[in-house]
Formats: C-alpha cells, structure tokens, sequence
C-alpha cells in the first residue's frame, strides 16, 4: 500500500533535524513505524525475536548503526531507553535516534525520564483529511492562530458519511483490508491488545473476559465523565463475585499503558483560575471505531438510534462517536502546532464545552461538537458563557457539526462541518 502522508510527519522531521533523540508514541497500528522508517537510514524492529535476544543481551548495540537510527518497538527492550539517553547526553548530534513504542513500560522498567534528551511525538489515527476522505477548506491552525480567517466551503459528506467513516476506523491496516472484515479486523485488534500485548507488558490477567466486559463498558460510556465506579457496576450487572475497584483501577492503568484509551482531561485554566470546574477525564477510545466493535454497534443500529451499551447514558451513541472522532481530530491537529486540548465542565453541570484547545500563551479555541445538520442559537451558549467568563482568552468559538456549510455567524462564532476542518 502506499505512504498516506500524516499530519505530523513535517514535525517528525523538523524535530529530528535539530534533536537528537525523538520518541513517537501511540497505539499499535496508528502508523508510527511507517512514518518513522522514511527518515531512517537503520531500522532496528525489537518484534523480532533473534534482534531482541541480541538488543536484551547486550543494550548498547544499538548504538551501532547508522544515524537515524529507528528503534521500533523500544519498549519491549526497556533499556535501550536509558543507553539513548546516555549517548544524547554524551553527544547532542541531531538525528541520531528515533523510537516508536505502543506500550508505556512499568515505571521500574527504565530508570529516567528522558527529559531533556528524548523529545515524545504523539500519534494518533487518521483524520478524515488523511484518509483521503474530505478536502478542507477552514484550517485549524489558521483558527488558533486568531487572524479570524475568512470561513467558507460546502461539505459533501452527510450523516450517513459520517457514520461510515465512524466505523471504517482510522487504523491504516484496517481501512486497506475490504470493509466486510472491519469489524472482524478491529475485534482481532482489541483480543491481541488484551490477550498478548498487555501480557508482554509482564501483567497477569486472570481474568480476560472481565477486562474485556469493563472496556466494553468503558466503550458505552465514550465522550462522557461517567465515574470509574459507575462503568463497574455496568460492566458487572448482577454478579454477587462483582470485581474490585483495585482490579478495575489496575484494567485501566494496563489499557492506559497500550494506549487503547486516550482519555480527554478537564481543563486547569492558567490564567482567569475557575474553582467551580471539574476534574473528571472524558472517556474516549484511541479510535471511535474500536467503541462501535465492542458494543456491536452496526452502521444501521447507529443510525436508528438502537445502538446503545452497558452504561448509562444521554444521547444518541452516534452522537457520542461522532464527538470522539472530533476530538481525535482536533488532538491530531494541535500536535504539531504544541496547544494542549482538554475539555470543561462546571462541577454543577451546568456548562460544558467538548474542547479546549490552549495555545502556550494560555489563550483558548473553544469548541462545541453537535451532531446536527444546522446550527441552533443554544448550540453556543456555553461557548458565550465561557467568553464572558474570561473574555478576550478566547481566541474563537467554534461549533463541529455534520452539515453542509462552513460559515462565521454574526455574532462571530464559526461553524465547521467535521469534513471540512483541516490542519
């Protein structure tokens, strides 16, 4: 298949040709090593059994090949993180190493950080524009910049568009196979990530089918702040033999660590401090589609409304998926340009805001996510409150949706159907 060009592949190679050690991280599959290996000149796969014997017996060989030299797969020999960070130290040529690791090792199983020397690049999967699906025509960048660009361009894709993309998934291994076997494809993706990545991390399970009942559960609750303790009691309905919230607290921490879950965290306003916020994470999956195999959700059940889960919920779980990719989207496009993005609630509930994209300046692109053709004057309403609450901080507010018109309102909100927002 050929290279889909990322989005962040210009800042893999910027970084690496002025740092000398660069980590990319993200989920199996997301496409870091075919992003990697263009600007390798050696490609070490640790996945290889005889080259792993080698690198654990003796750490330091990787040292030995010619710069850049790709470590794919790194966590699988922990300490080859410590001996790059050691040769970082002991001369800063740029481009010497890049790694890419699915898994976050036990905090024992490396000694330091790396800050300082090893420079981390999230990846995450495809957008829309990356798949070829959309051409954009409003760029995100331009919006947190704050020059107020002009907003315009129709969009093609309609709901049923959306759903499809929702489903084909944003894993390049699985939208190149035939789309019959998807969703067979993303089921094989979530028993391997269960049953052998997680044991490669030197966990036991003891339980494999109530890891995989509590993320289905964690699933069901996707783009919501539902409590740990709720998404529990959902995955264990009935049972007297319930599971602890130590266990369930330990699924999470492996599930975090393969980076199967890419929770949204509340926002910590720097500037204008707001005591009456939450702190409680969004739940999303690293990809929607994944949410939709685990709840046996069908193009048709979507759309009808009928899918659903084993947590409770408001709203449509089309709705849901539909925010989550958006969200993926906006990460991927804030990657490059170093905003963080995280989302808001008022501890009372009675604002919220799906995204907050925080420039280093700490000024904020606001973002509302509503699963609709037309935009209602209530669609912005928190996005005012919030512009009210620390004025000129916000840069622009912005409504995602799934009509047909980009177009900048007269009070000054933007409203961008998904297919149209580019980086």
């Amino acid at each position: 298949m050929d290279y889909q060009p990322r989005v962040v592949d210009k800042l893999l190679g910027d970084l690496l040709e002025d740092l000398p050690a660069v980590s990319v991280e993200g989920a199996k599959g997301v496409g870091k090593t075919a992003s990697a290996e263009r600007l390798a000149s050696a490609v070490l796969a640790l996945d290889d059994a005889a080259l792993r014997t080698n690198v654990t017996a003796q750490p330091s060989i990787v040292t030995r090949f010619a710069p850049p030299t790709l470590i794919d797969e790194w966590q699988l020999v922990p300490a080859v993180w410590d001996v790059v960070r050691r040769e970082v130290d002991r001369e800063r040529t740029p481009g010497r190493f890049l790694m890419t690791g699915s898994a976050t090792p036990a905090a024992q199983s490396r000694t330091h950080s790396g800050a300082g020397r090893i420079v981390r690049l999230v990846m995450r999967p495809m957008t829309l524009p990356e798949r070829g699906a959309t051409t954009p025509t409003v760029s995100f960048a331009e919006l947190l910049g704050g020059g107020k660009p002009a907003i315009e361009g129709v969009a093609s894709m309609d709901l049923v568009g959306y759903t499809e993309e929702i489903l084909a998934s944003g894993l390049p291994g699985v939208r190149q196979d035939p789309e019959k076997w998807r969703a067979r494809q993303l089921d094989s993706y979530i028993d391997e990530a269960l049953d052998i990545e997680i044991p490669a991390l030197g966990a036991e399970v003891r339980r494999p089918q109530a890891l995989r009942a509590w993320l289905t559960a964690y699933a069901a609750a996707t783009a919501t702040t539902t409590s740990y303790t709720a998404i529990l009691d959902a995955a264990t309905p009935g049972e007297s033999d319930k599971m602890s919230k130590p266990t369930a607290s330990a699924y999470r921490q492996l599930l975090e660590r393969i980076r199967l879950l890419d929770q949204l965290p509340a926002w910590v306003p720097s500037l204008n401090p707001m005591t009456r916020l939450g702190q409680a994470p969004k739940h999303h999956l690293v990809d929607p589609a994944l949410a939709a195999v685990l709840l046996g959700a069908t193009e048709q059940s979507l759309l009808d409304g009928s899918a659903g889960g084993p947590s409770p919920r408001d709203g449509s779980l089309l709705g849901a998926l539909f925010e989550s990719l958006v969200a993926m989207t906006v990460r991927v496009f804030a990657e490059p340009l170093g905003a963080r993005v995280s989302h808001m609630r008022t501890r009372d509930g009675a604002h919220e805001i799906d995204l907050i994209v925080e420039r280093a300046d700490h000024k904020v692109l606001a973002i509302e996510v509503k699963l609709a053709a037309a935009v209602k004057r209530d669609d912005a309403k928190h996005l005012n409150w919030l512009e009210a609450q620390i004025g000129g901080q916000v840069i622009e507010k912005v409504v995602v949706n799934t009509g047909p018109i980009a177009q900048r309102l007269a009070d000054g909100t933007v409203v961008v159907p998904l297919a149209l927002l580019g980086g």
